[in-house]
């Protein structure tokens, strides 16, 4: 499956699922959440309604869709996003760690790209396996941001990874993030200990590959992601780091530009998708 999240712009999968999300996964969310008729189905960390509007168009009909996330701009737009497309789907703003539900409320529970955002991963899975019934599906699809591959044929473009990479970290810290970058292949083990038997592993690449000079485009998203990330952010670090990581995107540009027809890039990680069964 072809899926493509661009390092240099993000130093995780943090928020981009909707760049990733085909319908090929649309697919493994449906055969391993099993929606029924009658069943009630909480979409934990919902964003913009991308899974809401992904399998509304699988046609599944007479269960009930709760999609929730932190950000009430998030929640927003996902409204907006399932008008468009005239989809019955409720919606709330909740903690992952302590969802307003009540126990054995829903039938499954499913998140994706969320784990890696939270301090208390554990937490949030208890909670999970809270307000599924016993016997129903937890199913939670996360990476190892720590073991994201990268190489460019030319070194400006090593450099521009090294330094993207200090300027997302201080990102990270100025926003008082501290999340296990690993969290993805840890969660067998983790719904095992709270009582969820783990009941498969799938692996969904994220991948990129340029081969010849980038167009335009591509160095435009990326400067531009970092000066999104400076007007937002406050403090003296975040903006050196910025400027600094500016400048070595330009050198990158530049010397991509040089070697012509013999550059590549190519960028790899790896979700893990962990399905699991609330024991009784």
């Amino acid at each position: 499956m072809a899926r493509e999240v661009d390092a240099l712009t993000s130093s995780t999968l943090k928020h981009l699922r909707e760049r990733w999300w085909d319908e090929a996964f649309t697919a493994f969310v449906r055969d391993t959440v099993q929606p029924r008729a009658g069943n009630q189905i909480l979409d934990v960390g919902c964003g913009i309604g991308t899974a809401e509007v992904k399998l509304s168009r699988l046609r599944l009909t007479q269960m009930k869709l709760v999609g929730v996330d932190l950000l009430l701009e998030r929640i927003r737009e996902a409204y907006a996003a399932v008008r468009s497309h005239n989809i019955r789907v409720e919606f709330a703003v909740a903690d992952a760690c302590a969802l307003p539900f009540g126990e054995s409320s829903f039938d499954a529970v499913f998140c994706v790209a969320v784990l890696q955002h939270l301090r208390d991963v554990e937490q949030a899975v208890r909670e999970f396996a809270r307000v599924t019934r016993p016997g129903g599906r937890i199913v939670a699809v996360e990476p190892d941001n720590s073991a994201r591959y990268f190489y460019s044929s030319v070194d400006a473009g090593r450099r521009a990874y090294e330094t993207a990479g200090r300027f997302f970290a201080a990102l990270a810290r100025s926003r008082g993030e501290a999340a296990d970058l690993a969290v993805g292949p840890k969660l067998p083990a983790l719904f095992a200990s709270i009582g969820v038997e783990p009941l498969e592993v799938q692996l969904f690449p994220v991948s990129r590959s340029q081969l010849g000079v980038p167009p335009p485009a591509i160095w435009a998203d990326r400067r531009a992601a970092v000066e999104q990330a400076m007007d937002k952010a406050s403090g003296d670090e975040i903006r050196d780091l910025g400027r600094e990581y500016l400048s070595s995107l330009e050198r990158y540009a530049a010397e991509a530009k040089s070697a012509g027809t013999g550059f590549v890039e190519i960028q790899h990680t790896m979700l893990f998708a962990t399905v699991g069964q609330r024991e009784g």
